[in-house]
Order: C-alpha cells, then structure tokens, then sequence
C-alpha cells in the first residue's frame, strides 16, 4: 500500500526546500540584518538614553527624579544629557549624594533643566546662535535659560552659574525629540 522508498524520498525532498530557500546571498542577508538593527533600536528618548552606555549616570539621575516617565510618552523634548565622563568630573560625594532617592526634588530641576519643549537639531541652535548675533538664550523647562554659543563647529552651553558644557555628540534622534550628550568643561 505504501511504497516506503518514495516517501523517504518526498519527505527529504521536502526537508530540503526550506533549507534552500533559506540561504540569502551576502547582499540580502546585510540587508536583513540592517533591517533588524533598525528595528531593535530604542524609539522614545528615555530608551534612547538607556541605550547609550556613555550615558548610564544620566540615566539613572533621571529615572530617580521621576522626569523619565514624563520623557517616555511626550515631547517632543530636546535633552541635553551629562556624559559618564561629565559625572566623573563632579565630586564623588556630591555625585553620591545626588544618586539618593531622597534627593528626587533636586534630581527633578536638574534634569528638567537640561530639557528644552520642541525638538532642536544643532542645525536650529546654530541659526538661533547666528540670529543672536552669537549667542542664543534657550529656555529651559524647569525656566533656566541655557547661553548657547558657538566655538568653531562645536555648540557650547552655559547655565547662569557660568558652566560650560561641550555638546559632543549633537541631533540624536528619538520617536519624541533630540538627545544632545554633552561634557562638562
């Protein structure tokens, strides 16, 4: 009734065909991993802050002062972030004291200093700076003000304590605004 052989044979046959049709040549299996990566990438701006290792201090400053949660679904927000290597620079008592939880109103004004409503790419801080005649005043969100200038091609930043921040990674871009890393001088 059955014929054994041929139904060894069918089922390998079959067995093969997606093994076959599997296979991507190089310019299709780039393409399907370029595709992947796209994919996998963090999309709101507070993923897009965890993401990054070189911000993992901001990150964590943010989440206990509660403004990341503000940050997942709204904006859009352009966020000027501390770089690890900006943290480094502060005292380390300072930096302990800041990373406790019962400092979350502190944390709070920090953070949303750094946080600018609308998205700005480093395109419009340079127009803003070249309208301004070379500065450009930036309202923040907790109601500083942040000086921008400009030293060659780099945006500096200044608070009205007269510090100064690098921008050193500018117009990174998240599904609700622009993160602009940034290192203290």
């Amino acid at each position: 009734m059955f014929n054994t052989p041929k139904i060894i044979l069918a089922s390998t046959l079959l067995a093969m065909v997606p093994a076959c049709s599997s296979e991507l040549s190089k310019e299709e299996q780039e393409i399907l991993d370029a595709r992947i990566a796209e994919d996998t990438k963090p999309t709101n701006m507070i993923a897009v802050l965890q993401d990054d290792p070189d911000l993992s201090t901001a990150s964590i400053l943010v989440g206990l002062s509660g403004v990341g949660a503000e940050l997942q679904d709204n904006g859009p927000f352009t966020a000027f972030a501390a770089t690890n290597d900006a943290f480094n620079k502060m005292d380390a008592k300072r930096l302990s004291e800041l990373l406790s939880v019962d400092n979350k109103e502190e944390l709070e004004t920090i953070a949303k200093f750094g946080l600018v409503k609308g998205s700005m790419t480093s395109a419009d801080i340079g127009k803003a700076i070249a309208g301004g005649g070379g500065s450009a005043s930036i309202t923040t969100v907790q109601g500083g003000v942040i000086k921008a200038t400009m030293d060659g091609d780099t945006i500096i930043l200044q608070d009205g304590a007269g510090n100064k921040a690098n921008v050193t990674q500018a117009d990174v871009k998240s599904s609700n605004g622009t993160l602009s890393p940034v290192s203290i001088q």
